[in-house]
C-alpha cells in the first residue's frame, strides 16, 4: 500500500490574532502534522526558543540561502528577513505528515503560487480595534504602522481557502480544528508540493 502523502497547511493573518495559540493546540491534539519552523534575521524575544519558535540567524546567512534556493518563500517583514525552509517542508510531506505553516500574507499567497493545493487558512481577529489592543498589550513597536499592515492583510482575505475569526478562542479553535481535519482526509495525492 502506498504511503500517504502529507498536506500543505498555511495559517496566515495579522500579528497578534492568536495564530500561534490555535496551532500550538492542535500541534498537541495531532501527532501527524508537523509545524514548519521558519528563519527570521530579528532578535529572539525572551519568551522563544531557537529551532522551535524561529531559526535565529543573521543576514548574510539568510540571504546566503536565498541564493542556494532555500526557501519555499521568503519576505522583508517589518524591516526583518522572514523565510520558510523548503528541505524539511518537502522531507515530512513525502513521510506521510501534514506540514502546518505560520507566515505573514505575501508569504502565503506565494506558497500558493508553487504549491496551488496548499490549504491558505487566514485568521482574522473579531475587530480591528481588538487586534490594536492586543498589539498594545504585546507591547508591539510601531502600532500605528502595524496597523496599515493589518488593513492591507484583511483585504486578501477573500483570497484565501478558509476564513476563521478568532473571536471566542473555543468557537475559533473548533472551527480551525474541523477545518485541519478535513484536510487530512483529503484523498492521497491531492498534495502536489
Amino acid at each position: 500500500m502506498p504511503l500517504r502523502k502529507g498536506h500543505l497547511i498555511v495559517v496566515s493573518g495579522p500579528s497578534g490574532v492568536g495564530k500561534t495559540t490555535l496551532i500550538e493546540r492542535v500541534l498537541k491534539e495531532d501527532g501527524n502534522i508537523f509545524f514548519s519552523v521558519s528563519y527570521t534575521t530579528r532578535e529572539k524575544r525572551q519568551n522563544e526558543v531557537h529551532g522551535k519558535d524561529y531559526y535565529f540567524t543573521d543576514e548574510a546567512t539568510f540571504r546566503q540561502m536565498i541564493a542556494d534556493n532555500g526557501f519555499l518563500e521568503w519576505e522583508p517583514v517589518h524591516g526583518y528577513l522572514y523565510g520558510t525552509p523548503i528541505k524539511e517542508i518537502s522531507r515530512s510531506i513525502s513521510e506521510g505528515h501534514d506540514v502546518i505553516l505560520d507566515i505573514d500574507v505575501k508569504g502565503a499567497l506565494k506558497v500558493r503560487e508553487k504549491c496551488p493545493s496548499a490549504c491558505l487558512i487566514f485568521l482574522e481577529p473579531p475587530s480591528v480595534d481588538e487586534l490594536k489592543r492586543r498589539l498594545e498589550l504585546r507591547g508591539e513597536k510601531e502600532i500605528e504602522k502595524r496597523m496599515e499592515r493589518v488593513r492591507e492583510e484583511m483585504a486578501t482575505k477573500p483570497l484565501f481557502t478558509y476564513a476563521v475569526k478568532n473571536d471566542k478562542l473555543q468557537e475559533a479553535y473548533q472551527r480551525f480544528q474541523s477545518i485541519i481535519r478535513a484536510i487530512g482526509g483529503l484523498e492521497n495525492g491531492k498534495n502536489n508540493c
